[in-house]
């Protein structure tokens, strides 16, 4: 019986614990009434459905989710989408909202704390590894892969790592790796990154991912709660005291991630500025987009409404209701207006004569007769007057709307209300 165990994926005996309380203040208006893991993404799904997704195709049927900044319209979501799993098939899905489990002190204080107020709840379904994720990057990746990489290695700790050009890992926590992946040291942001052995033009940064022994974990984090010069924090407290007193070993992402056959390149974005967000939604509409959402091998769950198809009507020269390079939604209805180079969610009513090119409309927005809309980003629910026209005057722009870095405007429904 234990020979038949030992052969059983690692996975089976995991839980997916995941942090999703991050704000995402980068994203602006974007985070202004809901958390940045449950920023709509890619036309269906919100970004958090990526590592829930990630963690049930890996064969994880024990995940948590731990909620903290304006969380309600990321607990609905997951209530709605996520509800299928069963205990009585030995899965679990428990969404836990900071709510002073251990101590008075009702918030979070960090990442570590954030799995350590609800030790009881995870020591109660007695996993033997937890893979500890961030909620809020876009990106497909085996973490069974990466489970038996930190068996077969005997680590205390596995981090999962991206392979990034050296210099551009100055943002990032950084692993000082040997020729085995052994993590000499953790360094965050620092000026001057260390290089991979194997590669020293490239640098290992922190995805935010990692798997231990589940027992190892209870203790670290009872440890870490009784140190009171501790910020509570993976990045900062719990991993750098493992590089020093135990092994922690580095995994790289390409050893695990998942591509399709159109996709040639390992996938991972971090759509944490509006820039950035924008180009991820929008490179979505490329022939061949760099992440394929029509991976049937590998499906990224999310709530599915019940709605009706996408209509687009009228057919007149200069009044035809028409889409080219773009993804649209269920419920859209696209009336006599011109859609170019853009990604709509769903319920849009886009109306004669307006628009659209490099525009991404999250759901419920209406776009009125003879609008213009260039290089956008709508909010949930705004409601376009007729014959506006954006993306056309910078300097404009910047006076009744947010402009990114690189010229992008995000347009929320207050913004609208205030040019009366």
């Amino acid at each position: 019986m234990v020979e038949l165990k030992r052969n059983q994926p690692l996975a089976r005996d995991a839980m997916a614990y995941v942090l999703a309380g991050g704000r995402g203040s980068r994203l602006k208006e974007l985070t202004d009434r809901r958390a940045k893991p449950a920023v709509y993404f890619g036309g269906k799904t919100r970004i958090i459905d990526f590592a829930l997704s990630n963690a049930l195709n890996s064969g994880i049927r024990r995940l948590a989710v731990a909620t903290q900044y304006k969380a309600h319209s990321l607990i609905r979501h997951l209530q709605r989408g996520w509800n299928f799993l069963r205990p009585e098939r030995n899965e679990s899905f428990d969404i836990l909202p900071a709510s002073q489990r251990v101590s008075e002190t009702q918030w979070y204080e960090g990442t570590a704390d954030a799995v350590y107020q609800n030790i009881d709840i995870i020591e109660a379904y007695g996993p033997e590894f937890m893979v500890v994720l961030a909620g809020d990057h876009i990106y497909k990746m085996d973490y069974e892969l990466m489970l038996r990489q930190h068996v077969d290695q005997a680590a205390d700790v596995t981090v999962g790592c991206l392979e990034v050009p050296r210099m551009e890992a100055t943002g990032f926590g950084v692993m000082h790796v040997d020729t085995k992946d052994t993590i000499i040291s953790f360094i965050e942001k620092p000026a001057d990154p260390p290089g991979i052995p194997d590669k020293p033009d490239y640098a290992l940064a922190s995805m935010g991912i990692y798997v231990f022994k589940t027992k190892f974990l209870m203790d670290q984090l009872r440890r870490d709660a009784a140190d009171s010069s501790s910020s509570r924090d993976f990045g900062k407290d719990i991993i750098p005291y493992i590089v020093d007193h135990g092994k922690a070993v580095a995994h790289r992402f390409t050893k695990s991630c998942v591509r399709s056959s159109a996709e040639n390149e390992a996938y991972w974005r971090d759509v944490g500025t509006v820039d950035a967000y924008w180009e991820a939604n929008i490179d979505l509409t490329d022939v061949t987009p760099e992440l394929d959402l029509y991976d049937r091998d590998w499906p990224i769950w999310t709530y599915a409404e019940l709605k009706p198809p996408a209509k687009f009507v009228h057919d007149e020269d200069g009044r035809r209701g028409m889409a080219v390079s773009s993804l649209v939604s269920g419920d859209c209805i696209v009336s006599g207006a011109s859609l170019k180079r853009s990604l709509i969610f769903t319920g849009a009513r886009i109306n004669s004569y307006a628009n659209l090119d490099e525009v991404v409309m999250l759901p419920d927005c209406v776009v009125g007769r003879n609008a213009r809309l260039k290089r956008a980003v709508l909010d949930h629910g705004v409601v376009i007057p007729e014959g506006l026209v954006v993306g056309e005057d910078r300097n404009l722009d910047a006076k009744r709307f947010r402009v990114s870095e690189k010229g992008i405007c995000l347009i929320t429904q207050p913004m609208i209300d205030r040019l009366g």
